[in-house]
């Protein structure tokens, strides 16, 4: 039965197809029979996720594997200490993911509250209120204006029945219904003999027939597709697990080659355990996960600020990937009614004609003309503001001196209105273009002329309507007819009308294209008005442009992707279309954020990169979000792409302060070990640099500003792992001359400076500490040298540098941490060659920086 085009069928063969009665209904006991076969009229339920389960998620990340068993181990070692700091960052790095994200998928119980009414049916020959849950296949409903469709049905009659299938098709304008057969390869927005579940109607009366409930229904096949739709992981979160994979992978390998070294040069087992135990916690940046989850958590707060929210962690940072964003055209680059765009002829004639015409009503027109709220259907309001907006007062000036007026409807696609003015009767007409002019004395000249205009109008998918006017001379009798009176009419000229584009958009897409993203719309609009509002933003559209829903299903999955980079504008587009476009574009590597509004968008939503639902969209399309547009904003993405590029940006600089740290300990220790002297620093010395000295400036770097080109980069490859080739590169070079320098200075110590171990390490645990807190500076940019930036726009990295300075000679200087850490005081010769030491740190690496900014090599 599904397979059957039902808007294509006569009403009698529907009628026949599924036995139904139009005169009296199905009878109480055919309705038990079909509820028992096809069951309830109601879509499936999504089982809520437990908090517990969402808790444990944040475990799942292989960064978080690695601290988890680096804990144990030491936990089993009776390191208490080291136990307590590793676990402590696991738990805040999970408490404030689960904080994050403890909201349940609702996306499928959002759907089921939408259709959730009550209908009413002919039954045994009587009009009965029933639980939308209890209609079935064939019922005969009959729709009222207000009422929420409840099932997918075929019309039988109906009178000036208008339907609002915006959440369904994302058409804004009430579809006018009909009950005549169609072709079979009309699209789903354009089958107007049919009704549709969760669609509103607007106006006018109707009787249907009942084809499809539940899981049948079109809005029943995107809540199965939704249930189907897996949500894959994001570019980001494919790029954090490779790179953890990484980190565990060179942790193990050296920690097992460090543990083999010591066996063979003939150290103690336990001695030589616990020392590569403590070469992995130094190897383990334990404040990367917490600095990792302040970036995003801050990113999300910055979005917020700017009218997005963000609904998952890992999403603000896929913004910044962002290569595609399709959009839907209506309240996102529109702002979503209808206003009056030009008037075509005698402007005051024109406009007072439409004003009087109007159904749209001031609903408070006792307040200030500020306050006035406008009630009507979207052309009749559009007209009523701009008759306001040229100072004809309708209600003032007129409403006293009508006296007959003939209502639009779509049969007769005009409405006129009859008025007394200065003793005269004056006839005003208002109504679609071809109807006016037929109804016009127009010579041939001028109705050519005219049908030339609406031609050209019609191109650029305005829509127009034309006005007339006629003085009714001697006519004292009383009107009985108006539409009689529609003849010979004086011609005024058209009003165009469109849903303006949003001021801001503009700037936006242009800011998009900038920063080497392709914007494309993807609209369940006619082609015509979808490519009149792109070429206004800026595209440069032709026919092969442009592509419908209907003709991409006739292409295979090899040709779409052929002229795939082709396309600007999908227009009647289904649910079906967008997930394909969505996944097109995923199969060649670009990374897609999607921006939808109705139900009809869930599915794709879910399956895109980022899914971006509009504000006053529906609470499904919400649910299968990532990010919500709060004010409708199209610009809002560019922010939020804007701020994913700077999350991007700082997790990379975070990653390569902390890692060049890790990595110099490792390559220090190993390298004493290897020629034979004594451990230049203890394991608590090395949890000191890693947690105190390190950590509060890996947290500051979270807080650096965007730099400057940020929006004149392209976008990041999804392939592009996080530890990119000039970083890895970068850590290397830093390790290297770190080491090497504090090298050179240990085996110097050891053998000229007549200083004790304890001495010497603390001279060591000194120096690593203060290249750490110099080299942080230069982390505020990758891709510039510290004499082109400002160094102290971030405060917080300068509290953190002076935080570090002072927790660096409290743990020289003060004895209970003496005690812990076994260091001595430092003489001022130490400090000396500690800061020049630094100094030629700093100096080194920004020379290998520089080297790559004149290179540009850096992505």
């Amino acid at each position: 039965m599904s397979e059957i085009f039902w808007h294509n069928l006569k009403i009698e063969e529907v009628v026949k197809a599924l036995r139904s009665n139009i005169k009296d209904g199905l009878s109480i006991e055919e309705v038990k029979i079909r509820q028992k076969e096809l069951g309830l009229n109601k879509l499936p339920e999504d089982k809520t996720l437990p908090s517990l389960k969402i808790f444990l998620e944040q475990f799942r990340s292989p960064l978080i594997y690695i601290l988890v068993i680096a804990g144990i181990t030491t936990l089993i070692l009776r390191e208490y200490t080291d136990t307590i700091v590793i676990f402590g960052a696991v738990f805040f790095n999970t408490i404030v993911g689960f904080i994050q994200e403890n909201k349940s998928s609702k996306t499928l119980r959002a759907l089921k509250k939408v259709v959730k009414y009550e209908s009413e049916v002919l039954r045994d020959g009587n009009l009965k209120i029933i639980n939308s849950e209890e209609l079935v296949v064939s019922d005969i409903m009959v729709l009222n204006p207000g009422d929420k469709v409840s099932a997918d049905g075929r019309i039988i009659d109906c009178r000036n029945l208008e339907i609002n299938e915006m959440a369904l098709t994302g058409e804004w304008l009430a579809a006018k219904k009909k009950s005549e057969a169609l072709s079979q390869e009309t699209s789903l927005a354009d089958r107007d003999n049919m009704v549709y579940m969760g669609t509103i109607v607007e106006n006018g009366k109707g009787r249907v027939i009942v084809t499809e409930t539940g899981t049948n229904t079109e809005i029943g096949k995107i809540a199965m597709i939704l249930k189907e739709t897996k949500e894959g992981k994001t570019p980001y979160q494919k790029k954090l697990a490779n790179f953890s994979k990484t980190i565990g992978i060179i942790i193990g390998i050296i920690c097992f080659g460090i543990f083999i070294e010591g066996m063979i040069i003939g150290g103690k087992f336990i001695e030589i355990f616990t020392t590569s135990i403590a070469i992995a916690v130094a190897a383990i940046p334990e404040g990367l996960p917490v600095s990792m989850t302040v970036i995003l958590s801050l990113g999300m707060q910055k979005i917020l600020q700017k009218k997005g929210l963000v609904r998952k962690l890992v999403a603000a940072e896929t913004m910044g990937s962002t290569s595609i964003i399709a959009t839907d055209k209506t309240a996102t680059l529109t702002e979503g009614k209808m206003k009056v765009d030009e008037v075509m002829g005698n402007k005051f004639l024109i406009l007072k004609a439409a004003i009087l015409t109007s159904e749209a009503f001031i609903e408070n027109i006792q307040d200030s003309k500020e306050k006035w709220i406008i009630r009507g259907r979207p052309t009749d309001k559009a007209l009523l503001e701009a008759g306001i907006e040229a100072g004809i007062n309708r209600d003032k000036d007129f409403e006293k001196r009508k006296i007959a007026e003939l209502p639009f409807s779509p049969k007769n696609k005009i409405s006129a209105v009859l008025y007394e003015e200065n003793n005269e009767k004056i006839l005003y007409v208002c109504g679609a273009p071809e109807i006016i002019m037929n109804l016009s004395i127009l010579n041939e000249k001028e109705r050519k002329d005219w049908e030339k205009k609406l031609e050209e109008l019609a191109q650029k998918g305005l829509r127009v309507i034309a006005s007339a006017y006629q003085k009714i001379e001697n006519r004292d009798s009383k009107i009985e007819n108006l539409q009689d009176l529609c003849k010979d009419l004086i011609f005024t000229g058209f009003i165009t009308l469109k849903d303006p584009i949003r001021p801001e958009v503009k700037e936006a897409m242009k800011i998009c294209r900038e920063a080497g993203m392709k914007p494309i719309i993807v609209t369940g609009d006619h082609k015509l008005t979808a490519k009149a509002v792109a070429e206004e933003l800026g595209f440069i559209i032709k026919e092969e442009n442009i592509l419908e829903g209907k003709d991409l299903d006739k292409l295979s999955d090899i040709r779409f992707k052929e002229i795939l980079n082709k396309i600007q504008i999908y227009a009647r587009v289904e649910p079906r279309h967008k997930f394909r476009i969505i996944e097109a574009w995923q199969s060649i590597g670009q990374v897609i954020a999607m921006v939808g509004d109705g139900i009809n968008d869930a599915p794709a939503l879910k399956r895109a990169d980022i899914g971006v639902a509009i504000g006053s969209g529906t609470e499904v399309a919400k649910e299968a979000s990532d990010l919500i547009l709060l004010d409708d904003s199209f610009s809002i993405i560019v922010a939020a792409v804007e701020e994913g590029r700077v999350i991007l940006d700082n997790i990379r600089k975070v990653i390569t302060y902390l890692l060049s740290d890790s990595f110099t300990e490792v390559i220090l220790i190993a390298v004493s070990l290897f020629f034979g002297f004594p451990l230049p620093l203890t394991a608590a010395q090395i949890l000191w640099v890693n947690l105190i000295e390190d950590g509060l400036p890996g947290i500051a770097l979270a807080f650096e500003p965007k730099e400057e080109d940020i929006m004149k980069r392209k976008p990041t490859c999804h392939k592009t792992p996080l530890l990119t080739r000039e970083m890895k590169t970068l850590i290397v070079v830093i390790g290297l001359v770190t080491d090497l320098l504090l090298l050179a200075l240990f085996v110097w110590l050891i053998k000229y400076s007549g200083y004790e171990i304890s001495h010497i390490r603390s001279v060591i645990f000194a120096g690593l500490a203060i290249d750490s807190l110099f080299f942080v500076f230069s982390c505020k940019s990758l891709r510039k040298n510290i004499w082109q930036i400002n160094i102290l726009s971030n405060k917080l990295l300068i509290i953190s540098f002076i935080f570090g300075m002072m927790m660096l000679i409290v743990a020289l200087y003060l004895p209970i941490f003496q005690n812990i850490l076994k260091t001595v005081p430092l003489n001022l010769f130490d400090w000396q060659l500690i800061l020049g030491l630094g100094i030629l740190d700093i100096a080194l690496i920004e020379l290998t920086k520089w080297y790559f900014i004149t290179k540009k090599e850096y992505d």
